[in-house]
């Protein structure tokens, strides 16, 4: 196998091999090796604001197709539970909406909302029954304010890896932000999920491609930084451009915000401009296709339409045209791997280190 090691001085490094990104069998490690043990978002709490509320998921469908359940029950605990009969593998809940408890409708088995074990008809004989084993399985389930992350084998607590962007953003009320279905939207990529993030997590082609996003913000002014398990790239708009109105205890404050582009390990993108907060997730179909969802959630309306944080869909085409070339281009016999901009791709070389140490 050609290998996966990432140099950890940018300066000297390499990029990871064309054949991540056009091996079935990279593909299929990555599934188990990242995205299994992955934090993935999966909505917020206002889907479960009543105590009974029940909402079936499959978390990353085409990828990992699990199916799972979020629960609020009437202790007003949520959880997120395998949504798979512990009897014969029936799904227990197809629908959301507000129940007592939960009941698969294959042989009758019982469950309560916290997926602990009820009741079974005709297992009078059984014997040793019931055990732990017949209780659903719960999955690790974690929270920033509203929106819900489930994680199928956690080795981070999200808390942890969320951190960075909580110390710098905690002043947001995104207790106040809403979900806007009319603005969401869902694009299939002809591309590795990788090389969409790869492209995400670099401005060094803005001023090539994105012409609009390029007037709304500074290039030149540009900055990024690194974490354990998420990065940031700072948008500094240019001049006349719609920006934050910052608090006073922002590190930030008295510079000209015009976005804060946060991606976190593996697949998703955190990008707050001053109307809200768009959440980008990367949802990968096969070794050289993806969904891409943005899932707007809405602070001050008004805003929506000027600054970095305008014309989403048109930059999102723009990085869709390119993507795709760049997956055509990594099939060729001629390329195998490239270097690293110290200056413009610090973030691209953090994602190609984390992707070599998972896979190792």
């Amino acid at each position: 196998m050609t290998s996966l090691e990432v140099h950890e001085d940018i300066a000297q490094a390499a990029t990871l091999p064309s054949s991540f990104y056009k091996d079935v069998s990279m593909f299929e490690l990555a599934k188990e090796k990242i995205f299994a043990r992955s934090w993935q978002f999966v909505g917020d709490t206002d889907d479960l604001k009543a105590p009974g509320s029940v909402k079936p998921i499959t978390v990353l469908e085409g990828c990992l197709d699990e199916p799972i359940l979020l629960t609020r029950d009437f202790q007003d605990s949520l959880h997120a539970l395998s949504n798979v009969c512990t009897h014969r593998g029936m799904l227990v809940a197809e629908a959301g909406g507000v129940e007592r408890f939960l009941r698969c409708r294959y042989h009758g088995r019982r469950f309560g909302l916290d997926g602990c074990f009820q009741s079974m008809p005709e297992f009078e004989a059984v014997q040793n029954f019931p055990t732990a084993q017949d209780n659903l399985p719960k999955i690790a389930f974690e929270t920033w304010d509203k929106l819900a992350f489930v994680n199928l084998h956690p080795s981070v607590p999200l808390q942890a890896m969320l951190a960075p962007i909580k110390a710098r953003l905690g002043w947001l009320p995104l207790r106040e932000f809403y979900f806007d279905a009319t603005r969401a939207r869902d694009y299939i990529v002809r591309a590795n999920w990788a090389l969409y993030c790869d492209n995400y997590l670099e401005g060094f082609h803005i001023p090539y491609i994105h012409a609009s996003l390029n007037a709304a913000i500074d290039y030149g002014s540009y900055t990024t930084e690194q974490y354990d398990w998420c990065n940031l790239q700072l948008g500094v708009a240019s001049s006349g451009e719609t920006v934050f109105d910052l608090p006073h205890n922002s590190p930030d404050y008295g510079q000209n915000i015009a976005a804060y582009y946060y991606w976190v390990f593996p697949n998703m993108m955190l990008n707050f401009y001053p109307w809200g907060l768009s959440i980008n997730v990367v949802r990968p179909l096969g070794y050289d296709r993806c969904k891409v969802s943005f899932i707007p959630y809405v602070w001050q309306a008004d805003l929506l339409e000027s600054g970095a944080g305008a014309g989403l869909d048109r930059v999102e085409r723009e990085d869709e045209v390119v993507v795709e070339a760049v997956q055509r281009g990594v099939r060729s016999r001629f390329y195998d791997k490239g270097r690293f901009s110290v200056a413009r791709e610090a973030c691209v070389h953090h994602f190609h280190r984390l992707l070599s140490g998972a896979l190792k």
